[in-house]
């Protein structure tokens, strides 16, 4: 009985961890200074769907991610330029490979995770990446992890 009841009070603080909520994101936003730039950006290189704002407010330009989120950009005439790799959008990708085919046929660098250009760091879990800039210094990082 002891044992039983030690067991029990071990478990409560678990119970309460368990994820209550379901998610799904819906969105990711940039502060950029140059809306068209990095705009044409996410529509040309990366081929995101411009959609509109809902009160066509200037400063915005929003994009669809695969229909079910999506990128926000946010003008401002101030930004900070200091950002980590650490700290990027992510967008998975079913064909890396074909994918990587098109950067380097438009000459488009990318980096692994270390920072070697031309270079795929490869995940833990065996999922494939690369890391791209944006024009204003934002991370982006394509991988498979949903191929």
């Amino acid at each position: 009985m002891k044992y039983i009841i030690i067991l029990a009070l071990l478990c409560i603080p678990l119970a309460g961890h368990s994820q209550t909520f379901s998610y799904r994101i819906d969105h990711y936003s940039m502060i950029v200074s140059d809306l068209e730039k990095t705009g044409n950006f996410y529509a040309d290189v990366l081929g995101l769907q411009d959609i509109p704002h809902p009160s066509n407010a200037a400063g915005f330009r929003w994009f669809s991610i695969d229909g079910t989120a999506q990128l926000h950009l946010i003008k401002k005439d101030k930004v900070e330029k200091n950002r980590s790799k650490s700290e990027h959008l992510c967008l998975s990708i079913s064909d890396l490979d074909k994918f990587i085919a098109y950067l380097k046929d438009t000459n488009i660098s990318y980096w692994d995770w270390e920072g070697t250009k031309w270079a795929v760091s490869v995940r833990g879990d065996g999922v494939r990446q690369i890391y791209l800039l944006d024009p204003e210094g934002n991370w982006v990082e394509i991988n498979n992890a949903h191929s």
